[in-house]
């Protein structure tokens, strides 16, 4: 497998993470019309339909789809939506998303009973160190219940990340159209539970074309085109080569909001974006590097070929 992606694949990385980052400041827009759970309903609702009439079911078990369906509807976006309603602004909630990184690799060194390497540890220390820094700066825009609720969101995630891996999935993109199956009612269910009739009317009644074309964006840009791009490179080149570029999307999501939103950057919200991002290229790219050395390593103690040993 080639390690080295060329120029137009480099492109189509960045653009994905583009996506995803700027994402945020979507859903922003859509929020100003949508309440938040009924907002997330229909974006799955279209993630599901007509995609699974479409799509093949994947060979997984329905169990792997609805503890998917559940994590990712009602727990990521679910939390996200209802957070970024007025509790945590997009540019620092699509930073704080990203430490599902380290709940994920915390949730499969537990599963797995493996030993925690020091740069993992150093790499939460500095994630770790730039929440910290939000939650000393919550007030206004952003909220501690904001920054609990996209917290408790990034921990859905990477639960949602182990259950994937679990049930064997080979292609994302099937997974996530018929695991939206599971995610469309409970979304629906807390919709009228907690917003209510009325609010639902009113949101819908009030949605321009703007906010539909949000809610498709969220389907088709964000899900469908995101999965199915990230699928065919994670297909073709290592995870290694692929991954990393997932660190540019809360730089993304951060640029999108100040020019788009005009969300202040002071100088404490840039320092706690170099302590996560920092955190996180430290725990995805340290132990690759470390393994590169150890495998050069042995490379040269090794006898060279046809030599007696």
């Amino acid at each position: 497998m080639n390690s080295t992606l060329p120029l137009r694949h480099i492109l189509l990385a960045v653009a994905v993470v583009a996506v995803w980052g700027t994402n945020f400041v979507v859903i922003r827009v859509a929020l100003d019309h949508l309440p938040p759970f009924l907002f997330g309903a229909l974006r799955f609702t279209l993630a599901c339909l007509p995609g699974i009439f479409l799509v093949r079911k994947p060979e997984v078990r329905w169990r792997s789809l609805a503890a998917y369906g559940l994590l990712i509807g009602s727990g990521q976006f679910g939390l996200l939506y209802y957070a970024m309603r007025a509790d945590i602004s997009p540019g620092l909630a699509s930073l704080v998303l990203q430490t599902q990184v380290f709940f994920t690799i915390g949730l499969a060194l537990l599963i797995a009973k493996e030993r925690v390497r020091s740069y993992q540890v150093a790499g939460l220390v500095l994630a770790a160190l730039g929440i910290a820094t939000i939650a000393l700066h919550t007030g206004g825009s952003t909220t501690p219940f904001g920054l609990f609720l996209a917290l408790t969101a990034a921990l859905s995630w990477a639960c949602g990340n182990i259950v994937a891996k679990q049930s064997g999935v080979r292609s994302m993109l099937p997974f996530v159209i018929w695991a939206s199956l599971f995610s469309a009612p409970p979304l629906f269910a807390l919709s009228f539970a907690f917003e209510g009739w009325d609010a639902i009317r009113a949101g819908i009644a009030n949605a321009d074309v703007g906010t539909w074309a949000t809610v498709v964006w969220q389907t088709v840009g964000n899900t469908l085109f995101g999965y199915a791009a990230w699928g065919f490179l994670l297909s073709r080149y290592p995870a290694a080569s692929v991954t990393p570029m997932a660190l540019l999307v809360p730089i993304f999501g951060m640029a999108a909001s100040t020019f788009w939103l005009g969300e202040p950057l002071p100088a404490w919200k840039l320092a706690a974006a170099a302590l996560v991002i920092g955190g996180l290229a430290l725990g995805m790219l340290a132990g690759r590097w470390q393994d590169r050395r150890l495998l050069a390593r042995a490379a040269q103690a090794a006898p060279p070929p046809g030599s007696s040993a």
